[in-house]
């Protein structure tokens, strides 16, 4: 049996994770669920897995407002919630699923307290690659990762028996604007980033896809999971979300990774690592799809991935300020404060502004997300 604590279980990788667990009930005990804000979709989790832990990260819940039938858990709140969950109850695995750079934090709790890290978030890698796989070598437990491109990417490498890779294909689906000319891109609305062609997922996320944002994010967690130069992940645009990713070896052969566009099969291969379990998810119908079509991604278009490149080479906190200024300008965007196209530019200009910050310790990330935060305030 594997007690498994779920960091942002009230999210969409969280409540699929429980999901599997559901489904697997002799496999999976739900020992902590964490949420952000979300108290009445975790009391139904709690009432239904019953963990020994549960608490919400921006909420003081008082005793009184808990039901009296779930006053067998543990309750908790704020920074002591999330590092309880990751490091203080009793388990083998915790799932990040948390958004934002509290995850880092989150990470490195949970590695130091000798648990296997399933990781969904992707500012853990992004802000503090160095420290988190630092720490994992040292602790023996590598990073499982559970993003449906980087799970691709280590089942392929996993099929490889120990081959090492010449080249990472990172696929994307192009978002919902794709095909749209520049100047339309720039005046996009909210509602019309939220219309991610293939995927479910919450609201920042989808907008980094519109944007791009999220694949020069999973430029960087390739770098560090893979231990991979920049200049030999390639991203390429595959509208259909079949093929998640794509491994090029010496000898010209390439492995990719196919399935259904359904969180359920990364998540559930992170949870039951090296075995696969039944997730309900059907493998695809490759007749019926009959056709699979790739292209080059448009830089001019979409220069987030470019600017990810960019924060990699110049290194310090760099790509915390990426991140940092990222999720600022994302958060502007969905407040109607700014345009589609603004927060590229909020982004570089950050950048260019907050150059050359450290990031030899988790104060000086931390440091460096606030100011880059901060810059994209000021414009």
């Amino acid at each position: 049996m594997t007690r498994i604590a779920i960091l942002g279980s009230t999210g969409s990788i969280g409540t699929q994770a429980l999901d599997i667990c559901r489904r697997h009930p002799d496999r999976f005990q739900v020992a902590a669920l964490t949420a952000r804000s979300s108290r009445e979709k975790l009391f139904e989790q709690v009432r239904e897995f019953r963990p020994e832990m549960a608490g919400l990260a921006e909420d003081d819940i008082p005793l009184n407002e808990i039901p009296e039938d779930l006053r067998f858990c543990r309750w908790m709140s704020g920074a002591e919630a999330l590092k309880a969950a990751a490091a203080e109850v009793p388990a083998d695995q915790v799932l990040v699923s948390i958004v934002g750079i509290a995850g880092l934090k989150s990470v490195l709790d949970a590695l130091e307290a000798g648990r296997q890290v399933l990781l969904a978030n992707k500012e853990a890698l992004v802000t503090g690659g160095h420290l988190v796989m630092d720490l994992a070598k040292r602790m023996g437990k590598p990073i499982l990762p559970v993003d449906s491109e980087h799970s691709a990417i280590f089942q392929c490498l996993q099929a490889a028996g120990g081959n090492p890779a010449e080249k990472i294909l990172l696929t994307a689906s192009g978002g919902p604007f794709r095909t749209w000319d520049r100047e339309r891109i720039e005046r996009a609305t909210p509602r019309e980033a939220l219309k991610h062609p293939n995927w479910s997922m919450g609201a920042k996320i989808t907008v980094d896809s519109a944007s791009m944002f999220n694949k020069g994010l999973e430029i960087i967690e390739a770098r560090w999971l893979f231990d991979m130069p920049e200049d030999r992940i390639q991203v390429v645009i595959h509208p259909e979300s079949i093929v998640h990713s794509a491994v090029v070896f010496r000898d010209g052969a390439v492995l990719a990774q196919l399935g259904m566009p359904d969180m359920r099969v990364p998540i559930g291969y992170a949870m039951t690592y090296p075995e696969r379990v039944e997730t309900g998810v059907q493998a695809p119908d490759l007749a019926a799809i009959s056709r699979l079509t790739f292209e080059e991604p448009d830089t001019e278009k979409f220069p987030a991935t470019e600017l990810a490149r960019e924060a990699l080479r110049a290194g310090g906190a760099a790509c915390t300020v990426l991140n940092g200024a990222n999720e600022a300008a994302v958060a502007a965007f969905l407040r109607e404060e700014i345009p589609f196209g603004e927060i590229a530019r909020r982004v570089e200009n950050a950048l260019e502004r907050l150059a050359g910050l450290p990031a030899d310790s988790l104060e000086d990330i931390l440091e460096a997300d606030r100011r880059a935060r901060a810059c994209v305030g000021k414009g």
